[in-house]
């Protein structure tokens, strides 16, 4: 056991000779921000950043700021001791909530989030004026390799990594705060604002001294509301200067001081975790020789196996706990119980379509979607929506120990569009003027995702299969598993369905409003021809309609012939037709940029609607359509 210790002391004092020199002579400091801590089992976790509205360029209401940092007004509202409906003031102080997370690559804690550039926009000017310093652009750089920073694309995602840290599982406080200092604060106000002391802000980022202004230092927060937000209503600061050139927050080169102080802390971090490596090493040498052969094949490996997998299986469920806390109040939360009740324990006989289940509660009947630990994404997108258009929302359900989401959706009577379109008895019913009526629903649903949220949404999975159709046969958008935030993004991992995806994201993988669209010209076709989006010889129906030229045809003469004969029998006026046939045509062009906008489309259909309310004549017939 001596010539075991001698071995790690000789390597240890080995290893920091060889390292202090190599880190007192880097010349570049690493990024800006705070080390993960040496315990890793501490993330991820809630923590939070003091933002300050509308300083600058920066928002200023609850939804902007919101939209900023990727959460929902109501979670602003909620740790900034606010009513949803506040408008802040100019300079106010809002807690934004946010979950950090260790980045094993650069040994940083971060909160990434995802910023749509806009014109006019620079790493520096989003970090320091936008995000107010919450992130500096050496640590944006380094968190988007792939992307140049003197060459952005307006409308590309990039990630800004909040600075952040956890607080360790002995420290009694709610969380960290990340906060800029100003050069009008000093640390006893600072403690005050948030009802702690200033020997925790010395422990935590070091003298006062050596703290420069518009930096980032960690506030311990042991009260909620801090007694900065307690009067939330009445608070508003006076603006802070914005950060000019000169600052440190926006020049390259650091003071000596500073990266020998980096290098020697490194050089400590390293020993330090030498230190522990070597005690564990003893320990684990002192256990292995105090069993036998059999037991240390048997139980350690047993011990050490479940204790990883305890780990991984938690891991995920508190941070899908902590992502969906902010709609705890918006939406009812179901319990598995429930659920399972009123679906007789997801029996095949409550299954609807795919993993969507009939489920009857206290008399009410919902449509219960059963997922993975997948459903954030959805959710953040449906708590930006409201339309009657759209399907709406009611719930959710968490079942940790199956690791299971249920999304519990409003019940809609009438089933999906295209089990109307392939029944002939059903398509029957669905008369011309249902399906014109139809198409507007979807128009109006697709126009109020694409122009009135931000960021955009995408639905990107527009299909007669997710068009439902209610009592009285209008419909609403369903199923928004696959939906994107935000304006031409690129993905390498295309997902779709056969006949409705959009060229330019089958081949570039470009995500845009204008994908939704295409989709949305398919659907319009099935509309007037009863067909579906696909053949069985493969080929698409927007292929199909391409070839026939229906939108050049004279008039309507290869249209009638192409209706489905399930309204060809029906009275309906030819030019009501012909019009929803250009405008599908134009939706399906190769182009993206030549095809119309959803407020386009809605505007064309309302004046095809006007069409039939004037209509007053008499069936088509099949020497109508010779004749034509």
């Amino acid at each position: 056991m001596a010539a075991f210790y001698s071995f790690l002391l000789a390597l240890l004092s080995l290893l920091l000779l060889l390292l202090l020199p190599f880190s007192l002579s880097q010349s570049n400091p690493p990024p800006e921000g705070f080390n993960c801590s040496s315990n890793r089992t501490i993330y991820p976790c809630s923590s939070y950043a003091l933002f300050r509205a509308g300083l600058g360029i920066s928002p200023l209401d609850l939804v902007s700021v919101g939209d900023l940092f990727d959460i929902s007004r109501l979670m602003v509202a909620r740790t900034s001791n606010l009513s949803i409906s506040s408008v802040p003031r100019e300079g106010q102080p809002l807690l934004i909530p946010l979950t950090c997370d260790c980045s094993s690559s650069y040994n940083h804690s971060y909160s990434l989030v995802q910023y749509q550039i806009n014109a006019g926009d620079t790493f520096i000017i989003v970090s320091s004026e936008k995000f107010q310093n919450l992130t500096v652009y050496p640590d944006v750089e380094f968190v988007n390799p792939t992307l140049v920073p003197t060459n952005l694309t307006i409308g590309v995602m990039v990630n800004f990594p909040i600075f952040c840290q956890c607080p360790n599982p002995g420290d009694k406080v709610l969380g960290l705060v990340t906060y800029v200092f100003r050069p009008s604060d000093n640390y006893s106000s600072i403690a005050s604002n948030f009802g702690t002391d200033t020997k925790s802000l010395i422990s935590l980022n070091g003298p006062e001294s050596s703290v420069e202004a518009f930096s980032t230092i960690l506030v311990p927060m042991p009260q909620f509301p801090p007694p900065l937000l307690k009067n939330a209503s009445a608070l508003a600061t006076s603006p802070a200067p914005a950060p000019s050139s000169t600052t440190p927050f926006v020049v390259e080169k650091k003071n000596d001081r500073k990266g020998v102080i980096i290098g020697l802390s490194v050089a400590l971090g390293v020993l330090g975790g030498l230190w522990l490596l070597m005690l564990l090493l003893a320990g684990w040498y002192w256990r292995w020789s105090s069993l036998d052969g059999r037991k240390r094949r048997g139980e350690g490996g047993g011990i050490g196996k479940r204790g990883e997998n305890r780990f991984e299986n938690s891991a995920p469920e508190m941070k899908l706990m902590a992502d969906i806390s902010e709609w705890l109040d918006k939406y009812k939360v179901f319990q598995i119980q429930e659920l399972r009740r009123a679906t007789s324990d997801f029996d095949s006989s409550s299954l609807i379509q795919g993993t969507v289940y009939k489920g009857v509660i206290d008399g009410e009947v919902f449509a219960v979607k059963k997922m993975k630990w997948n459903a954030c994404d959805e959710l953040k997108i449906l708590q930006k929506v409201n339309h009657t258009n759209l399907v709406k929302l009611e719930g959710f359900c968490i079942d940790p120990e199956a690791g299971t989401c249920y999304l519990v959706y409003e019940y809609v009577e009438n089933g999906s569009l295209d089990s109307w379109l392939r029944d002939p008895a059903a398509a029957r019913k669905l008369t011309w003027r249902a399906r014109l009526r139809v198409a507007l629903d979807l128009a109006y649903g697709l126009q109020y995702i694409h122009e009135h949220t931000w960021p955009r949404v995408v639905h990107k999975d527009i299909k007669t299969t997710n068009v439902l159709l209610d009592a009285k046969l209008r419909a609403k958008i369903a199923n928004f598993g696959l939906a994107k935030t935000g304006l031409n993004a690129v993905t390498t991992h295309i997902i779709g369905t056969q006949g409705y995806i959009a060229p330019e994201y089958l081949s570039d993988g470009l995500v845009t409003t204008k994908m939704d669209v295409f989709a949305y010209g398919v659907v319009l076709l099935e509309l007037v021809s009863g067909k579906e989006a696909v053949n069985e010889e493969g080929v698409a129906l927007w292929a199909e309609a391409e070839e026939m030229q229906l939108s050049a045809s004279r008039k309507g003469v290869r249209v009638i012939g192409w209706m489905d004969q399930a309204i060809r029998e029906q009275s309906c006026p030819v030019d009501s037709v012909v019009s929803v046939v250009n405008v599908a045509m134009a939706c399906v062009q190769k182009d993206p940029s030549k095809r119309p906008s959803m407020v386009e489309v809605a505007y064309t259909l309302s004046k095809a609607d006007e069409m039939f309310s004037d209509y007053s004549g008499d069936s088509l017939s099949s020497a109508d359509i010779v004749a034509r």
